[in-house]
């Protein structure tokens, strides 16, 4: 099998150094993540839309009938949407307060690459480069990342 592909893709000239079997563990590396990848995406596109059949069933024949019960589970599917829009609020501060570290974090990394580079006699426009990340990410955490209140 191996001899076949190393036909197939012309890695005879990578035989001699041994990037031919690095070469074939990382392609077929990259294709097992992505398959893995584009799966679970898949499954979990499934499961909300199961959800989302199950809940508009549940509603419908909810409003089919007219006894305490339903009024009941009416009540428990409000209290539902609540909780489920103070958890939008937790997770998008979460996610404004994760933008702030890491455009902190990569200010940081940036200075310090700068001078490091400069020092070392490397180009140090590649810590100049980090730096600027950083910046804009900070900027749009601090300043221009929406919040819930916007919304």
């Amino acid at each position: 099998m191996t001899h076949s592909l190393v036909t197939l893709f012309d890695l005879d000239p990578f035989r001699t150094s041994g990037a031919g079997s690095l070469f074939l563990f990382l392609s077929v590396l990259m294709i097992c993540i992505f398959t893995m990848v584009s799966i679970a995406i898949w499954t979990e596109a499934r499961r909300k839309e199961r959800e989302a059949y199950y809940k508009a069933e549940t509603m419908r024949r909810l409003a089919e009938s007219s006894n305490d019960a339903a009024k009941y589970a009416l009540e428990m599917m409000r209290e539902e949407q609540v909780a489920q829009s103070r958890d939008f609020v937790r997770e998008d501060l979460k996610r404004r307060e994760g933008l702030k570290i890491g455009g902190l974090v990569n200010i940081g990394i940036g200075i310090g690459l700068f001078f490091l580079m400069k020092d070392v006699g490397g180009p140090p426009m590649v810590g100049a480069l980090v730096l600027g990340i950083g910046v804009a990410l900070a900027i749009y955490g601090f300043l221009l990342a929406p919040r819930h209140e916007d919304r």
